[in-house]
Formats: C-alpha cells, sequence, structure tokens
C-alpha cells in the first residue's frame, strides 16, 4: 500500500510538472502568437 501511494503521488508531481510547462507555452502563444520552445523549459527549472 505504502508503494501505491508514492506512485499516486509521483503521478500527481509529474503530472503538475507537465501543467507548468503547457501553461507556459498557452501564455507565450497568447502573447506573441508564437510558439518558443524555450519558456517551457525555464518554467519547468523553476518548478524544480
Amino acid at each position: 500500500m505504502e508503494t501505491f501511494m508514492q506512485q499516486i503521488i509521483n503521478g500527481l508531481v509529474l503530472g503538475s510538472m507537465y501543467a507548468l510547462v503547457a501553461l507556459g507555452y498557452t501564455m507565450v502563444y497568447g502573447i506573441i502568437n508564437l510558439i518558443n520552445f524555450a519558456h517551457g523549459e525555464i518554467l519547468m527549472v523553476g518548478g524544480l
């Protein structure tokens, strides 16, 4: 049961990291109408 709960927590953390990167891409695209893949990496490092 302990392993199962740890996997749930790991999944939530990884999912929130992906959501943070997706939110960064959405914000950058909404402002300048151009996809720049460097901004998502900056948010990912900030999340860590």
